[in-house]
């Protein structure tokens, strides 16, 4: 079985968000730090299919789910 694994970069171009350093860093100086209690999808600055990709990614278990985390993490830092 192949594992596939996701960047940041990727991440963030599949979320329609632009994925240069400068982006990346920029979003998350701008959303960040969530509250300890609000999860990730529910964040309220996403779309709604942004949220569920988010959602599916973490339920399913993807191959996404690994850099899901990371955001996850770097977001409530």
């Amino acid at each position: 079985m192949e594992n596939n694994f996701h960047s940041f970069q990727e991440l963030f171009e599949q979320l329609g968000i632009g994925g240069s350093p400068k982006q990346i860093e920029t979003f998350l100086r701008t959303h960040g730090p969530l509250a300890p209690g609000v999860a990730l999808p529910d964040a309220p600055f996403w779309t709604e299919a942004q949220a569920d990709f988010l959602q599916q990614a973490l339920q399913s278990d993807s191959d996404w789910v690994e850099v899901v985390d990371a955001l996850n993490e770097a977001l409530h830092r």
